[in-house]
């Protein structure tokens, strides 16, 4: 097995053993990591994760949000190497602040944080303690405010939930206070520690190192944040269009602890009035938005998103990505053809080995390399990937292309010249955007299709695209949707299956030391994959009357024509040779959006209708591209032939697992 893989299996754990009595003969500075003439590389599983040091402390926020007066504390759940203090040697330390350890779980198999009489943690979920621990790292696992063993309430990405992480970051690195219990007078100081911090966390939990990293605060290094929200109204809303039936106050339902719940009522109302269902951004959005403080980011940033993660929709990354990039901020990405999945349950072994890498380079200093290696991993096909330099790649650049009438209704064109017309269609709520796409060479009632020809080249999306519409509508609400789809045939991960683009196996493999509480031995997983004759590339959605940069919505006046730009979400795709690039543009888009109150025939202006899209090689390579292509646009499949994946499953989840 490569040594990149670093995977423990059973048979190696008594090696690590005697490697553990080795190590305390080797001198402090050279113990924990592999040298060589540059200085430390690796760092070394050295460390006893059996004897690791086990505690609990509860840390003052300084804010009072479940109202009784008290300071509320968050808990603290630490695994610390024995050894490390021993030698006098502070560690730094590792963090995923959650509100899922208690109701709902962690990863791919669902853990949950389990204690022993004296309520010391045992079970940690995910790998991250028993991987890193032995190798000279502590593991901070944080309560929420409101959860498990925490005081205060759920305010779904607010001041309380980021705070509650921030304030662990300051008492590691000295500003803060925390203690022994949770009502106790005991103080307990990290002199451990050199409060040197990484946080990481899939979702709500990777949601929560944005906001942190977004305060600036002092001894946060790094942030991997995993599928993460950047802007919660992002989360819940698309430009006013609703993206799930309930707000904010459902999710703070979900995660609260017993006590929360019967002294949280006040901040569950708060929710509820601060986030209307009309859409409208309002002061409680503006509080939850971290892209706008982009620019306090200190730490460095390494984002991992599914591109086709439609319950943390990827617009959340790439708007993110945009501003730190304005910022200076080091950045390293991962994009997976996944839905909502942990790259440990993808591609585990090079995650461990670059997650590995990337801590010690950023947490110990070690000059590794990989700070000099491609910033971007994509995953063009399942289980195949490739690199870029920089992302989006350089040469990278917004192409504008125009739609255009076809010699059928609906059935148009799609090109770099201007054109006239119009298109209409009639929202169909039990419509989705593979019932589009599947039809988008035959005249329907619900949609406006526009398609360039087959092309003679590969053509490269890298980034986010918008798509400018001018549209009357006959009533007084409507909503759009713009997609933009691959036509052509393919293989790719099947994200609208339960495990969105993974099954779960029955062997398992360890990543790390195990205890007889706490085992690093995971199920295995493989790509679950289905044939199709077109994707889904990009998508974005829009209430026609959230038109304003001031994010107030207002009824339409009928028969008015309205201008509205859509923000599609970020992605990285290739469309092959051969293959057709396709622009959609319809109402409703079944199990992604809510519909508008009323029906609305839309009637699209294309003289004043187009799609900027962020080519690599911009114009130049899409007239390559599409430079021979047939002028029998419409004619190279048959509709029957070509089939997508079914609608999403539609029950509302938690930003979670």
């Amino acid at each position: 097995m490569p040594n990149s893989m670093r995977m423990t299996t059973w048979r190696t754990l008594a090696v690590a053993a005697v490697a553990v009595l080795a190590a305390v003969l080797l001198s402090p500075a050279a113990h924990a990591a592999h040298q060589d003439a540059r200085g430390p590389r690796e760092s070394r599983p050295v460390y006893s994760y059996a004897d690791a040091v086990r505690e609990s402390v509860w840390v003052d926020t300084g804010l009072d949000g479940d109202g009784d007066g008290k300071s509320d504390r968050v808990a603290a759940d630490i695994v610390r190497p024995r050894e490390a203090a021993q030698q006098g040697r502070k560690v730094p330390v590792i963090m995923d602040a959650s509100p899922y350890y208690s109701c709902c779980g962690r990863g791919n198999e669902s853990q949950l944080k389990t204690y022993d009489a004296d309520g010391h943690v045992v079970q940690m979920p995910l790998n991250y303690d028993n991987y890193f621990v032995p190798r000279g790292y502590a593991f901070v696992g944080v309560d929420l405010t409101g959860t498990n063993r925490s005081d205060g309430c759920v305010d779904v990405g607010g001041r309380s939930d980021i705070q509650s992480a921030k304030a662990v970051v300051d008492w590691l690195n000295g500003r803060a206070r925390a203690y022994s219990t949770r009502t106790g007078t005991t103080p307990v100081k990290a002199t451990w520690t050199d409060g040197k911090t990484g946080m990481i966390g899939k979702s709500w939990d990777g949601t929560i190192a944005n906001g942190v990293a977004a305060t600036g605060v002092k001894g946060l290094k790094t942030i991997v944040p995993i599928s993460a929200i950047s802007s919660w109204y992002d989360y819940y809303f698309s430009q006013g269009a609703p993206l799930y039936g309930s707000g904010p106050e459902w999710l703070s339902d979900a995660v609260e602890s017993d006590a929360a719940h019967a002294h949280c009522a006040a901040v569950q109302q708060k929710l509820v009035d601060g986030a209307p269902r009309n859409g409208d951004w309002t002061s409680l959005w503006s509080e939850r938005d971290y892209v706008k403080d982009a620019g306090k980011v200190r730490a460095s940033v390494f984002v991992v998103h599914g591109m086709q993660d439609l319950n943390v929709r990827t617009k959340n990354f790439g708007q993110w990505w945009d501003a730190l990039a304005a910022h200076g901020v080091e950045r390293k990405i991962w994009l997976s053809q996944t839905g909502h999945v942990d790259p440990f349950d993808y591609r585990r072994g090079a995650w461990v080995d670059t997650l590995h890498r990337w801590f010690d380079h950023e947490l110990l200093g070690y000059d590794n390399g990989i700070d000099r290696e491609p910033m971007a991993d994509v995953e063009r096909h399942p289980d195949q990937w490739e690199t870029s330099t920089l992302w989006p790649p350089r040469g990278t650049a917004t192409t504008t292309l125009r739609p255009a009438p076809g010699t059928r209704a609906g059935v148009g064109t799609l090109g770099l010249r201007p054109a006239r017309g119009t298109e209409t269609f009639t929202d169909d709520p039990k419509r989705s955007e593979t019932d589009w796409a599947a039809q988008i060479d035959s005249p329907t009632p619900d949609k406006a299709g526009f398609v360039t020809g087959p092309l003679t080249r590969d053509l490269r999306l890298s980034g986010s695209s918008q798509v400018t519409v001018t549209a009357t509508s006959t009533t007084a609400s409507a909503h759009l949707s713009a997609v933009l789809v691959d036509i052509g045939p393919d293989t790719i991960r099947d994200y609208t299956d339960n495990g969105e683009g993974i099954t779960t196996l029955t062997d398992r493999t360890c990543w790390g030391a195990s205890t007889a509480g706490d085992s690093a031995c995971y199920l295995e997983t493989a790509a679950k994959t289905t044939a199709v004759g077109f994707t889904v590339v990009s998508r974005g959605w829009a209430d026609l009357g959230h038109r304003t940069p001031q994010g107030k919505g207002g009824p339409l006046v009928p028969g008015k024509a309205y201008t509205l730009t859509l923000d599609l979400a970020a992605t990285d795709h290739v469309v092959p040779r051969g293959h057709r690039l396709a622009l959609i543009v319809a109402g409703t888009d079944k199990d992604l959006i809510d519909p508008p109150s009323t029906t609305p025939t839309l009637t699209l202006d294309l003289s004043r209708t187009s799609a900027a899209l962020p080519l690599v090689g911009g114009a130049p390579a899409f007239t390559r591209a599409t430079a021979a292509a047939s002028a029998t646009t419409g004619r190279t499949a048959s509709p029957h032939a070509l089939t997508g994946l079914r609608a999403p499953h539609t029950t509302h989840p938690l930003p979670g697992r």
